[in-house]
């Protein structure tokens, strides 16, 4: 019946090739089920409630992929840095409650599904320098690494002008943590799958068998959904939000675009005349997994770029997806380690992950000054003020005013839209 509906022949595969792309996939995407949890904890969230709605969200939004755009073999899950923007931008920095929040990311996924479903969809892709774009997710992977620091206690504050300072090195669990952060560096130099998750885990149980870290066992019942239902769309919809829902719309779509376009790179899903083959299908599994998220309660669901290693895998279909997802949902019975990994080898992660985020900025265009420089101004402005939103802000009003002043008006009307509506977010702050 598989065979028949993903039409393995065709796509030149089979059950056990798509069976492998799978387990691949999740093994390089897996990290998020400890990470997201901790991250939107910080915000306020319920540690237990987000860890189940981590694993039902991505796995229906898997499912949703599987079945609904059955030719892209990608993993679905909340994203990171997202998580991080909800956490730390809006829940801490702009003091709205976790469930105010999960209204925003229900909004965002409505306003990404709408779009998903109208020739908007293309010209917002096409319309975004790619230079912003990549300045934009480095900005990201720099906001994580400033998190990630902070969790390993890399970073303290110094309470002098140089605000911050160089934490106790002679902590051994920074130093576990430090050795966490290499090994995942030497697992992937070394083309090994699963770095990240391995990582983490290896080196929580050194700490537990230390003494150093608390393990609390590794199987139980899922623990109760929490924030299911929970959201409040009463603050999403006030003039203050407008900013964040932009934010995570914003993430969300050219992320997903980028991620799409990469894997559709890899797969052979670009035609001869240069368009990707059923995308507007992955794109509106991404919108509606994220809605879904925002209902389970856990911030906003995206493709995932590490779908990348499936397809290296010989994934070509569904199927792969489907694998994915019923991975993560065997995902509901592991709490209790997860609530067993001390905060600083969570940390490492984090910063390996940012790494990944800053590597893709080799492809700006750096020998254009007025393409670099707003991409530069994204990527310092987002962990310097600790807001992503901030960074998208400032990046975008720079550009405009750049071109405005080298008398090269002919852009898209999304940039001086946006533009004028981050101005005009500043101002009402």
């Amino acid at each position: 019946m598989l065979d028949k509906y993903f039409d393995y022949k065709k796509h030149k595969t089979n059950f056990e090739t798509e069976v492998i792309a799978g387990v691949s996939t999740f093994l390089t995407m897996a990290y998020i089920m400890f990470l997201n949890p901790v991250i939107l904890a910080d915000g306020g969230f319920d540690f237990g409630g987000v860890f189940t709605a981590t694993a039902l969200a991505t796995a229906i939004a898997c499912f949703i992929a599987a079945f609904y755009a059955k030719t892209w073999p990608v993993g679905l899950a909340p994203g990171m840095g997202i998580n991080a923007f909800i956490a730390y931008g809006v829940c801490l920095g702009m003091k709205y409650t976790p469930a105010e929040a999960l209204g925003a990311v229900l909004v965002a996924g409505v306003v990404f599904l709408i779009i998903s479903l109208t020739p908007i969809r293309a010209w917002l892709i096409n319309s975004i320098p790619k230079s912003l774009k990549l300045g934009i997710g480095a900005g990201i992977g720099l906001f994580l690494a400033a998190i990630g620091f902070n969790i390993m206690g890399l970073q303290v504050a110094s309470g002098s002008p140089t605000i911050v300072k160089l934490g106790d090195l002679s902590a051994p669990l920074l130093l576990l943590g430090a050795g966490a952060f290499i090994s995942m560096i030497v697992m992937e130099k070394m083309k090994i799958k699963g770095n990240i998750i391995i990582g983490i885990v290896a080196f929580s149980a050194i700490a537990w068998i230390t003494g150093l870290g608390q393990f609390n066992g590794v199987v139980s019942s899922p623990p109760p959904m929490t924030h299911l239902f929970a959201f409040d769309l009463g603050a999403a919809l006030s003039a203050s939000m407008v900013t964040v829902i932009f934010t995570l719309f914003f993430i969300d779509f050219f992320d997903t675009a980028g991620t799409l376009t990469s894997v559709a790179n890899v797969s052979g899903k670009i035609g001869k005349d240069g368009k990707i083959q059923d995308i507007d299908k992955a794109m509106l599994s991404d919108s509606v997994g994220t809605v879904a998220g925002a209902v389970m309660g856990t911030s906003t669901v995206t493709t995932y770029v590490e779908s990348a290693a499936g397809v290296k895998a010989g994934g070509r279909t569904g199927m792969t997806s489907l694998v994915i997802g019923i991975l993560f949902l065997c995902c509901l019975f592991f709490s209790p380690l997860a609530t067993s990994l001390p905060k600083e080898i969570d940390g490492a992660a984090l910063i390996y992950i940012a790494t990944l985020f800053v590597r893709n900025i080799v492809d700006i265009e750096w020998d254009d000054i007025a393409e670099s420089g707003p991409a530069v101004l994204a990527m310092i402005a987002m962990p310097f003020t600790y807001s992503i939103s901030h960074g998208i802000a400032l990046a975008f009003i720079s550009y405009a005013a750049i071109k405005i002043c080298t008398g090269k008006t002919n852009v898209s009307p999304a940039i001086w839209v946006i533009a004028i509506a981050s101005l005009i977010s500043f101002w009402v702050a």
